[in-house]
């Protein structure tokens, strides 16, 4: 029984020491020639190694990232288990990001950039916290995790999600019948949605149009889940406010992309969170002892879903 890192070095020494002081019966590789294939019951990567059908004795493929959409589903065997990243570091780094974003475009600080470039000295009209509405698609960890620590800021909270959720404080909708109706309500919409075939390009023209006038958008999902050009007219327009984008599709950007330059767009290189070696690691050991006990593993993924 072996564990294969299939990821690159420098966190892998974090995970091997991890390890060896953890699970010291189970033997840690990170160069797969010195194994037998058949010997890998555990392996940790980004996506689905090639030749997959070598490990037949594979039990779990964990992925080091939060989001499994880069995964050919299909190609894994029907009886080993995928298991996303579930670690205090990702939720933490998330935490701070959509805090940074919510803030900086509640208190117009992309506008205040542009004055300061242009020597100009104008306040600009602010709402109170409690008058600037936070929607959020998606009421999983993450979504939880950013409604906590968002909340001393007096923002009033909806969420959508695709089946029927309930948490303290948070208007919840749900299904196709509830996202028009939340969009109606929602001031700064932050996208947190997995991307799945339901999700990709959901953040289109006829979502932003269902916005009030003026809102603001942080993406902060993945990439293919935005509809470049109809956020680029929404902004041009004046329907919407402005934007926090983080991923897009593809990435990198070409350097000729409208999103470098526009005025309203905040665009960062998929930063708002990655995976910590020494929680993620942590993170794992706890996952293959519950494997161990018979439990199934924290964050394990449900292929009908896609998350």
């Amino acid at each position: 029984m072996v564990f294969w890192f299939n990821s690159d070095r420098e966190r892998g020494r974090v995970f091997a020491e991890a390890f060896a002081r953890d699970l010291p019966d189970l033997p840690f590789v990170m160069d797969i020639s010195e194994r037998d294939p058949e010997e890998i019951r555990y392996i940790l990567t980004w996506t689905t190694p090639p030749d997959l059908h070598r490990f037949r004795n594979l039990e779990i493929v964990f992925c080091i990232g939060a989001g499994v959409d880069q995964f050919k589903t299909e190609t894994l065997p029907s009886n080993v288990m995928l298991v996303r990243m579930v670690e205090d570091g990702i939720v933490r780094m998330m935490q701070e990001y959509v805090t940074l974003a919510v803030l900086a475009l509640h208190r117009n600080l992309k506008a205040y950039i542009g004055q300061q470039a242009d020597a100009t000295w104008r306040s600009l009209p602010v709402r109170q916290a409690a008058q600037q509405r936070i929607g959020i698609l998606g009421l999983g960890m993450l979504a939880q995790a950013v409604i906590e620590r968002l909340k001393p800021f007096g923002f009033p909270f909806a969420a959508w999600s695709r089946s029927e959720q309930h948490f303290d404080g948070v208007d919840c909708y749900h299904g196709p019948g509830g996202l028009t109706p939340f969009l109606a309500r929602t001031d700064i919409l932050i996208c947190l949605l997995p991307l799945t075939k339901d999700t990709q390009g959901l953040l289109d023209g006829e979502l932003f149009a269902a916005l009030p006038a003026g809102a603001a958008l942080v993406h902060v999902g993945r990439g293919a889940q935005l509809d470049h050009d109809a956020l680029i007219a929404a902004l041009d327009e004046g329907h919407l406010s402005g934007a926090v984008i983080d991923v897009t599709e593809p990435e990198p950007l070409s350097p000729e992309h409208v999103f470098w330059r526009h005025p309203k767009i905040t665009l960062t290189p998929h930063i708002a969170s990655a995976t910590q070696p020494e929680t993620a690691a942590r993170a794992v050991i706890d996952n293959i002892k519950r494997h161990r006990d018979g439990l199934d593993p924290i964050g394990l993924v449900d292929r009908n879903r896609g998350y």
